[in-house]
């Protein structure tokens, strides 16, 4: 079986085991943990910020780094299509009080000329803007790479009008290995940044939350409210260090598969990849609804030997990653091809009038 619903699936490679396993720990609540202050200021370094914060989960970074910019009753904008307002139980209004303004882009970009008429009067009856927050790269657009000048734009027009900036970055490290641009180039324009070393990295668990050091003294304590201080972490933290000294410069090959699938899978006329494009790891295949339904087609795909998630009622998600092999991405392609040339409808529509 090849699978392809996430990059979350990897298992830790031998070498990254050996890191783990010989790690230096300490307790990281009540004094430090070594393998953890590597790994965080490494992070930082390479995002360019000052101080960065170790964290089970990119929800839980996300989730801090919007809190400490805003105070309960306040109101962030963001995509409508976000990970941060789609795939995270509205943990911002139930931990934090806060309210999302989703607002429609194109693609999944957000332009200023979408935003520059949102933000709130400030009135006694109305809530108040307080932060923007964006998403690179874009998971419900197929991983989408935000077009960096637009970015850079959409965040000035936020600080002029005195909003802090927040970036959902967990796969920023694909963003920048797709388009050659530095990590700290792409964090720049934003005051805080989360990233997942879970994702094409590989690493088994963790996230970071990046950003100037007196917000992430106030990320360490709402991390440790939010349920999320570890103690010999360090074990942990020694993979995330290895996937990002070793596998980042290897994305651009997850990034060719990706490609690979959607040319084959989109042969058929009834196939689309979302927004006509593949840009890093993530494939979002809209299917026509002349073929059939997107549970259908992934039933197909599983019987063959592929699995996938459905991404809604007319859309499937593949996505590479390291524990794919090149002869297994080829076979995937032939798949795609004898599944998508194969639709259901047809079938289900000749039995009906038979």
């Amino acid at each position: 079986m090849i699978d392809l619903r996430s990059d979350t699936l990897t298992k830790p490679t031998a070498a990254m085991r050996q890191a783990m396993a010989t790690a230096e720990v300490g307790d990281a609540v009540i004094d430090t943990d070594p393998t953890v202050e590597h790994l965080e200021r490494f992070t930082a370094e390479l995002l360019g910020k000052e101080d960065a914060v170790f964290m089970p989960s990119g929800s839980m970074s996300n989730q801090i780094g919007i809190r400490i910019h805003c105070e309960r009753g306040t109101e962030f904008l963001c995509e409508t299509e976000a990970h941060i307002y789609q795939y995270e139980q509205g943990a911002f209004a139930q931990l934090s009080g806060l309210v999302a303004h989703p607002i429609a882009g194109e693609n999944g970009v957000l332009r200023v000329t979408d935003v520059q008429d949102q933000i709130r009067p400030e009135t006694d009856y109305m809530v108040r803007t307080a932060l923007l927050c964006l998403e690179n790269t874009h998971n419900r657009w197929g991983g989408r790479v935000l077009p960096h000048d637009e970015t850079i734009a959409l965040c000035d027009w936020a600080a002029e009008n005195g909003l802090r900036r927040h970036l959902d970055g967990a796969r920023l490290w694909n963003a920048s290995v797709a388009k050659g641009i530095s990590l700290s180039d792409l964090a720049a324009p934003f005051d805080t940044v989360s990233v997942c070393y879970s994702k094409g990295l590989g690493a088994p668990v963790g996230s970071a939350l990046v950003g100037p050091r007196d917000l992430m003294d106030q990320a360490r304590r709402a991390r440790k409210l939010f349920g999320g201080a570890m103690r010999q972490v360090g074990i942990v933290a020694a993979g995330a260090l290895y996937a990002l000294q070793h596998h980042r410069d290897r994305l651009i090959n997850d990034h060719e598969a990706a490609r690979k699938l959607a040319v084959a899978a989109c042969r058929s006329p009834m196939i689309r990849a979302r927004g006509d494009r593949v840009e890093t790891n993530l494939v979002v295949l809209d299917v026509h609804p002349d073929w059939g339904t997107a549970q259908q087609f992934c039933e197909k795909l599983e019987q063959a030997g592929v699995r996938s998630f459905t991404f809604g009622k007319q859309a499937i998600r593949l996505v590479t990653h390291l524990d794919v092999s090149p002869e297994q991405i080829d076979r995937a392609c032939k798949i795609l091809v004898e599944v998508a040339d194969d639709p259901v409808a047809d079938t289900a529509d000749a039995a009906q009038d038979g």
